[in-house]
Formats: structure tokens, sequence, C-alpha cells
């Protein structure tokens, strides 16, 4: 923290994103109906409509992540786009500070606050540096419902094996992607690298710590993964190569307890049921049918947001 300064209230967030304009705008419209003070935006290919739309609204800073931007702040662009997200969060993070939290999100992340979001982040005790919000996952073609987090327990994987009783034993905590959700971050902070999950800060030895967090429950993230059938099988292939089901990902569990990942529970479906395997588990774990809203409702994991996109969308970016 700067000599001076003054933590307050006024929050924003940064994201990395390669979607199509309408998607684009929907999430900025989202977050600036929420009440982000600002929005850094770095679009990851050529979008000049998308562009265009952004830079013309006063709250949000657009950057086009050309040769020449990755030149000036990388030396070249990261093959991955994993490493592309954290060049840019951590570049959002040392711009001139106009914020006094700055969250990392993806386009397909909604924050989903029970209460007024600035001042549940001015009630954070001072010494503690972020926030974390948990994800909650979209059910597939249904709209509005999503799967809420289950907390690490001792009842945990009971709750996910009742919840999905032909795949729960492999899908960590029921979810597809992931459940460490992402972190709002104090601005002002020295040495600090914003991860895509964490924020590290070094120590003046080369070495990097993890700040002082504390968990929201106060502010879920709707994570709109897998909106249909047809666009989770369009993204399949490139997920589980180099996106969230890569193969270098955790385990459920320790190798030693008989643990996978999703890269190679997707390989062996893949190997063993084809093309209707992959339907199979999509419809089991992922789709918004009677029966597994049911066993949500029954653990009381189900929940209801309407996130107004279009209305949103209409107000903030009319034209």
């Amino acid at each position: 923290m700067k000599p001076g300064q003054r933590w307050g209230q006024k929050w924003g967030l940064s994201a990395t994103i390669k979607a199509p304009i309408a998607e684009i705008l929907k999430f900025a419209a989202y977050h600036l109906e929420l009440g982000a003070h600002r929005l850094y935006i770095y679009l990851d290919d050529d979008n000049p409509e998308a562009f265009a739309a952004l830079k013309a609204h006063p709250k949000i800073r657009v950057t086009q992540c050309d040769d020449k931007y990755w030149h000036k702040t990388n030396g070249k662009r990261p093959k991955m786009h994993q490493p592309r997200q954290t060049v840019n969060a951590t570049h959002a993070y040392y711009r001139q500070a106009e914020v006094d939290w700055l969250i990392h999100m993806d386009v397909d992340e909604f924050l989903w606050p029970d209460s007024d979001l600035q001042q549940q982040l001015n009630l954070i005790d001072a010494e503690v540096m972020t926030a974390r919000t948990r994800p909650q996952e979209l059910l597939a073609d249904g709209g509005t419902s999503y799967k809420m987090f289950i907390p690490p327990s001792q009842d945990r994987a009971a709750i996910v094996g009742r919840l999905y009783p032909q795949y729960g034993d492999f899908v960590k905590g029921g979810f597809l992607s992931h459940l460490a959700g992402k972190l709002f971050v104090r601005t002002g902070l020295d040495n600090v690298t914003v991860k895509i999950h964490n924020v590290l800060q070094g120590t003046g030895d080369g070495q990097k710590t993890q700040l002082k967090s504390a968990e929201m429950p106060g502010v879920a993230l709707c994570h709109n993964h897998a909106k249909t059938w047809d666009t989770w099988i369009a993204a399949y292939r490139f997920r589980h190569k180099s996106g969230s089901y890569r193969a270098e990902l955790g385990r459920n569990r320790p190798a030693e307890q008989g643990g996978i990942n999703m890269h190679d529970l997707f390989r062996s479906i893949e190997a063993e049921q084809g093309a209707d395997g992959l339907r199979a588990f999509f419809d089991e774990v992922c789709a918004d049918t009677p029966q597994l809203r049911d066993r949500l409702a029954n653990e009381g994991l189900l929940c209801t947001c309407d996130l107004q996109l279009e209305a949103k969308l209409a107000k903030h970016f009319p034209k």
C-alpha cells in the first residue's frame, strides 16, 4: 500500500476476452449495472466492432492485444491463453489506480451478490488483502438455474455421489470447471502478480507468497460454463487440449486413492463409449433435467439467478 493511500469501496474488473461481440457487451453491461466503477477489457483477437463499442463507454478501458501490445508488455505473445490472462490481469492491476478492489474474471462469469457489493467489500477487515468469491455452475439449457458450490467437508464426496450416481466419484465437487472461484484484490500493493485463481506477492528474496485472504459468502460467481449441449461440445476439444480439462490439471483426489482428472476421465469415456458417452455424462452432470433439479433441491443446492443480460445490454449499449 502506498503512503497516504486510503482504501475505499470502488471496485472494478479485468478480463481477457475472445468471444462474439454480443457476449462481450452482455458481460460488460451486466457488471456496469451491478456497479463496477471501471472495466479493463483486453481483447484477445482482432475485434474492431467490439473495440469501438467498448471504447465509447466512459467506464471502460479497452486494450487490443495486438503484436505491438505484446511486444511492449511481455516481449512476445504467450502461446497459451492462461499466461496471457495473467499478464493482462497484472497489467490492469498496475494501471493508474481508479478502483480500490480489482477482480479478474472470464466472459462467462457473472458476480451475484446477495446485498450491495461495495458495502460487502467495505466491511472486509483491513488486514485482508484478497476476498474470494466461489462459483456456482449453470444447468445447461435451463437459463436461470444453477448448482451451488459445496464447501469442502467430510460430507462433500457423499453429497456429490448422491447428485451424480454414475459420475460423481470422478467429478471434484460436482463441477465441470473450477471450484477455486475468483479473487478481489486490494489495489496499491507492490510486487503483485495476479493469477487466474490466486494473487501472489513477492517477498524481496525472489519468492512469492499468497496474500491473506477471506471468503465472501455473500457473493457468488455465476459460471455459465456449459450453456447448452451444442456450445459445450463445440468448446470441448479446445478445453480438453488446452483449457479447463487439460492434462496437467489436478485430480479429484490423490492418485493412490484412485484419483483421476477431467482430462483422463473424458479420454476414458470417449475410448469406451465415444460421443454417446460424452452425451450421457453431460446429461447427468450438466443438463437441466427434472431429475437433477430434484436431487439438487433435496440437498439445498439449487438456486435461480436471472441475470437479465438482454435488458442490461439494451440499457448500456443501446446501439
